[in-house]
Parts: structure tokens; C-alpha cells; sequence
């Protein structure tokens, strides 16, 4: 066994020092919240703009898969004359 010897009892901290720690908890808990709150917002202000440009994004694929088939549908009438 070691030569050192464990304190038994535990030391009691300064009631500033529990104050400070609870303190800065809190406020760290309070600027989380805060900060989600704020970043929350970009998002979905993000999103709701992504969603738009989705929307004309799979409007246009369609006008080109539309076209890329009926000119497809053309060379193969013009192979099969």
C-alpha cells in the first residue's frame, strides 16, 4: 500500500466559489437558450427559402425531363422510318 494518506473528510467550499459556479451554470444555460432561440430562427427563415427554391428547382426538371423525352421519342420515330 501507499504511504499517502486520504483526507476522510471533505473540504468545504466558500459559499462565493458555490455561488460563482452555480452563477456561471445558470448563465451558460441562459446563453444556450438564448443562442438556440436565435440560430432556430435562421434556420427556418433557411429553410422556408430552400423550400422555395425546391419548389421552382423540381418545376424546372420536369420541363426538362418532359422535353429530354419527347426528343428522345423523336429520334426513335426518326430511326424506325
Amino acid at each position: 500500500m501507499s504511504s499517502v494518506e486520504l483526507n476522510p473528510r471533505p473540504v468545504r467550499v466558500s459559499p462565493l466559489i458555490k455561488f460563482g459556479r452555480w452563477g456561471m451554470l445558470s448563465a451558460g444555460i441562459l446563453y444556450g437558450l438564448f443562442h438556440q432561440s436565435r440560430l432556430g430562427k435562421k434556420e427556418a427563415a433557411f429553410r422556408e427559402v430552400e423550400n422555395k427554391r425546391k419548389a421552382i428547382r423540381d418545376k424546372q426538371l420536369a420541363i426538362e425531363k418532359k422535353l429530354a423525352a419527347e426528343a428522345e421519342m423523336k429520334q426513335l420515330e426518326a430511326m424506325m422510318k
